[in-house]
């Protein structure tokens, strides 16, 4: 339970969106949240799972056996 719980407008100030990305991904129930009263906050292990799984490496191109044709 020690998780930091951040805020819709301090999550979209990580993530350098707008707060209706975060809002979205909460209604469309794509990142963990959890409601305290009225409020809603989302736990700091939450946004690094979702950047994570959203992250995607880039591809090695096999380098080629011989030079460009001419």
């Amino acid at each position: 339970m020690n998780d930091r719980y951040l805020s819709v407008d301090q999550v979209a100030e990580l993530l350098g969106t707008t707060a209706r990305f975060p809002r979205r991904l909460i209604e469309e129930r794509r990142i963990r949240y959890v409601k305290v009263g009225r409020h809603v906050r989302i736990p700091a292990s939450a946004v690094e799972e979702f950047i994570t799984s959203h992250t995607v490496e880039p591809r090695r191109r096999p380098r080629a056996r011989y030079g460009r044709a001419a």
